[in-house]
């Protein structure tokens, strides 16, 4: 049975998770780790017990000619990530970077030129997307909730020197924004749960701290193209614990989080109905499902099928991250497609 080499690139926070998931598969393995430090790298394969099977490089260039990789998943800062995805795709590499794309639309638009025409599995690291209480509104959707008209997600996590990122997701040259740096979690949840484009987007903006060089705190009204409406708020700076909020309001039903009222389904229903399930209440990363997502990207490249989120798919959220940080900044509604 063949296995799949994988290229760890970056050694922070998340990389340890990506490591874990790849390893709890059978059909793959991490063979290499990119770090600018050596001994850095070195580290993170022995916390992993990875052995010698596992090369270090501190050359990104260099690793991407290594024959024995066929995977390479990119957990670096985010100003970082446009660059060494177009490498990858030119290395004929299959792809899994970490949100968001870039911090330009205009890098954005590359990557995915890039990635088009080299013709690799992608897959953007939208972990929530395997979470049970997603994966179960995704099953409950069709018959329990029906069709949506009123959509409600919010991704509050107060980011502190306590957080490892830290030091450079506060920074508008690597995080960005509030969206790009994390809020872009939430945008990417009412979009897969829509299933529609995303015609206009108005947003406001304020900032409560002063150790972020960006304003931390952002709502978005927004406006699909079938006519159902939503709205998104993203905080890193909130005076709160982590909160994401999905709120799901159909033709047949609504999901309140993990609280469902469906009474066509569940007949003489006098209260919302408590759905027992892990919710996304963690901003750890040891709480996301990374091993269902590894598993989901190796079965995609296996089988020759589309991911659930490539880079096609999310560019459509950076999209409205993009018109979001525009309406912010003029006031002014932004109209869907911006100039591709």
């Amino acid at each position: 049975m063949k296995k799949y080499g994988v290229m760890i690139v970056g050694t922070g926070w998340v990389s340890g998770e990506h490591i874990r998931a790849f390893e709890m598969t059978d059909k793959a393995e991490v063979r290499a780790i990119v770090s600018r430090n050596y001994d850095r790298g070195r580290a993170k394969a022995d916390e992993y017990n990875l052995g010698d099977r596992c090369k270090i490089y501190t050359s990104y260039d260099e690793a991407l000619n290594d024959p024995v990789i066929d995977i390479v998943v990119i957990c670096t800062p985010n100003d970082m990530h446009c660059d060494q995805t177009i490498k990858a795709a030119a290395a004929r590499k299959h792809i899994l970077t970490e949100k968001p794309l870039a911090l330009s639309w205009e890098d954005t638009l590359r990557m995915d030129a890039a990635v088009r025409e080299a013709g690799v599995k992608t897959l953007v690291g939208y972990v929530l997307h395997y979470n049970p209480l997603f994966m179960t509104a995704k099953k409950l959707q069709k018959d329990f909730i029906g069709e949506l008209y009123y959509v409600e997600t919010d991704y509050f996590h107060r980011v502190t020197s306590e957080i490892p990122c830290y030091e450079w997701t506060c920074k508008k040259s690597v995080g960005g924004s509030s969206l790009l740096a994390g809020g872009c979690h939430a945008v990417d949840a009412m979009r897969w749960f829509v299933q529609d484009e995303v015609i206009s987007v108005y947003a406001q903006s304020c900032r409560l701290r002063t150790d972020l060089e960006f304003e931390g705190t952002i709502a978005l009204i927004l406006k699909f193209k079938n006519g159902a409406v939503a709205k998104v708020g993203s905080s890193y700076d909130f005076i709160s614990p982590y909160v994401f909020n999905l709120h799901l309001c159909g033709d047949k039903g609504t999901l309140w989080n993990d609280r469902l009222w469906s009474p066509n389904m569940i007949p003489e229903q006098r209260d919302y109905v408590q759905i027992p399930v892990i919710t996304p209440n963690s901003g750890d990363v040891q709480h996301h499902p990374f091993p269902e997502q590894a598993a989901h990207f190796i079965d995609c490249i296996e089988n020759d099928k589309e991911t659930d989120c490539p880079i096609s798919d999310a560019l459509k959220t950076q999209e409205v991250v993009f018109a979001a940080d525009q309406s912010a900044l003029t006031g002014e509604v932004v109209h869907l497609p911006l100039d591709r």
